[in-house]
């Protein structure tokens, strides 16, 4: 198949999404009105340091820009022009999403841990994603909590989506678990979030199922199995496979190897995923596809912005998505004591300086840079 023939049946699917998203929605006169609670972050203060963090005056702030953990597509550079008002396909310049992935099997989002935390960072006028991983297990202030846990304020990164759902309800935020978790991003980190979308393991399971399943390339086997749990459900073997919403979702949470070994294997489900949706062959999928969305996703986007994610997407080249996770160099494992489960639990060792200067230039649109790091610092890309 040659490239303008491609790009012809890119056009197209993305031209039936519309169609099909507009044909639902219009009738309704909801095209602009988002799809839950608009985030409420105003009242945010950030850089509120967690009291188990000491500054170490000697440790100096790296450059981003050649940091080995920063895994780049294709090395094709886009040329940074001046941001105007108004970006592609009627969108912001740029449009920054909390996009997170939940523990919770059930239908309903009471419950559930921050399994997969992402922002997303959308640029409208030089057409590029740009996907950051947070870790779970970082020891973080959240707001809100104090009254409910008897002063305590700090727990994990992934418990604040957690605590802000309905089964706890620790906020009166009316975008509860993805809301709790954008304002302590923000607080912690300095993060910019314009939009949140955060989807179970259920919901997973039937997209992935939808689109007849994906294809995942490992450059080396997955071993998920341990001494109490020897089933080969948790075995993958290098090479391209072709795996069901199941094991997708059993791909994604495997964790023997450390939390970043993990995220890299999210990543490759996420960009199998992003490849199975925007082939021509899943345009007759659609309608199962919106199926598996439909009042199964927490999200504030609005059709018309889904529209506008579906519209710069024929515009993004494959050298212009990058994954980027903080440098594993700066992160050592540790313990903090816990007092609500009165225990020390694992928690990361991290400089949050540090790690506020890369989501600096990261908000900036400056870190992680398309090109520019010696090749040999280069990791194999999630999408071959």
């Amino acid at each position: 198949m040659t490239n303008s023939q491609k790009a012809i049946l890119s056009f197209l699917f993305v031209l039936a999404c519309s169609l099909i998203v507009l044909v639902s929605w219009l009738w309704q006169g909801t095209w602009q009105k988002p799809l839950g609670p608009a985030l409420q972050i105003s009242t945010v203060t950030p850089f509120q340091l967690p009291p188990t963090w000491t500054p170490n005056p000697d440790v100096k702030v790296p450059p981003p820009a050649t940091s080995s953990s920063v895994s780049v597509l294709s090395a094709s550079p886009t040329p940074i022009s001046t941001i105007s008002l108004i970006g592609m396909c009627g969108a912001p310049p740029i449009m920054n999403i909390l996009v997170v992935g939940s523990d919770a099997r059930a239908d309903s989002y009471n419950y559930g841990l921050a399994d997969m935390i992402r922002i997303v960072r959308v640029d409208f006028v030089n057409p590029k994603v740009t996907i950051l991983e947070f870790p779970r297990d970082l020891w973080v202030e959240i707001p809100d909590i104090a009254d409910n846990l008897n002063g305590q304020d700090h727990e994990k990164l992934n418990q604040a989506y957690l605590y802000g759902n309905r089964g706890f309800g620790y906020t009166d935020d009316p975008t509860q678990g993805p809301g709790l978790l954008a304002r302590t991003m923000i607080l912690n980190f300095g993060t910019h979030i314009d939009h949140y979308a955060a989807v179970n393991m259920r919901t997973f399971v039937k997209i992935v199922n939808a689109v007849d399943g994906i294809d995942v390339t490992l450059p080396e086997a997955v071993d998920g199995r341990t001494a109490e749990d020897t089933n080969n459900r948790l075995l993958f073997r290098a090479g391209t496979l072709h795996l069901d919403g199941e094991r997708a979702l059993t791909l994604a949470r495997i964790r023997i190897e450390g939390s970043f070994a993990r995220a890299d294997n999210q990543n490759r489900v996420l960009c199998a995923l992003r490849d199975k949706i925007s082939s021509p062959s899943v345009i007759t999928k659609i309608p199962s596809l919106i199926t598996s969305f439909q009042y199964a996703v927490q999200t504030d986007l609005s059709p018309a912005q889904l529209g506008q994610l579906a519209c710069i997407g024929t515009r993004i080249q494959p050298g212009n998505i990058i994954f980027a996770s903080f440098p594993q160099e700066h992160f050592r494992q540790s313990r903090v004591f816990d007092p609500v489960f009165k225990k020390d639990v694992f928690a990361w060792d991290v400089d949050y300086e540090i790690l506020r200067e890369y989501v600096r230039q990261f908000n900036a649109g400056t870190w992680p840079p398309l090109s520019g790091a010696p090749e040999d610092e280069k990791e194999i890309p999630f999408c071959p």
